[in-house]
């Protein structure tokens, strides 16, 4: 199995119907953001999953000669990682294997009329997007470590629980240029089963962290 390398710029331009990390999705209209109901103390709320990125199908087709993902659309990716970059977050997001609400995978199979989803805080009115970064990629091993899409996880420790019938669609590394840090030291994956990813059963998508 092969592995698809992502890697990061800073950039003027608009990224809005390209492959980026952070920065808004761009949804079709009748699309809703993917939260988490949540209830404390008496209170409910839906919490807004962080975006992480967007993969503009086209830009990895070339990398990915067993087309365990589309090749035409966007591809969406979801998470609950603001904990790790130090912001405040009322999710549990525990050690092994997430609970499936706090990982979304989505899809849109055209890239034609999509918009940046609008959202802002209450109190500001800026938007809570962090800055979008261009995104390029590049063929790697299956087992690489960084961030990357498919192949197989690059941490022993997750490929002993879950075996090569297994994918990991996204891993997050961490970044000191964004304060993403997995307690001392870890990882992300969100991983789903190799026929549900070749089925585009994005519902299955399920994270897990692992940290020494």
């Amino acid at each position: 199995m092969y592995s698809i390398r992502l890697s990061f710029s800073k950039t003027g331009e608009s990224l809005t119907g390209r492959s980026k990390w952070w920065g808004a999705p761009d949804l079709p209209a009748d699309s809703p953001y993917p939260v988490v109901h949540c209830v404390e103390d008496g209170d409910e709320w839906d919490e807004p999953l962080t975006f992480l990125c967007q993969i503009r199908c086209g830009d990895i087709a070339a990398l990915d000669p067993d087309n365990l993902l589309p090749h035409a659309g966007m591809l969406y990716f979801f998470a609950a990682v603001d904990y790790f970059m130090g912001m405040d977050c009322p999710l549990f997001t525990p050690m092994g294997q997430w609970p499936d609400e706090l990982v979304r995978i989505m899809y849109s199979p055209s890239c034609d009329g999509l918009e940046p989803y609008e959202m802002t805080w209450d109190k500001t009115g800026e938007s809570v997007f962090l800055p979008a970064e261009k995104l390029d990629f590049e063929s790697c091993g299956e087992c690489e470590e960084g961030f990357k899409l498919l192949g197989r996880p690059y941490l022993t420790e997750i490929n002993e629980i879950y075996d090569d019938g297994y994918v990991s669609v996204l891993q997050l590394d961490e970044n000191d240029d964004w304060g993403l840090r997995f307690y001392d030291c870890g990882m992300l994956c969100l991983l789903m089963r190799r026929s549900q990813l070749v089925g585009r059963d994005w519902e299955s998508a399920f994270g897990y962290l692992h940290s020494f």
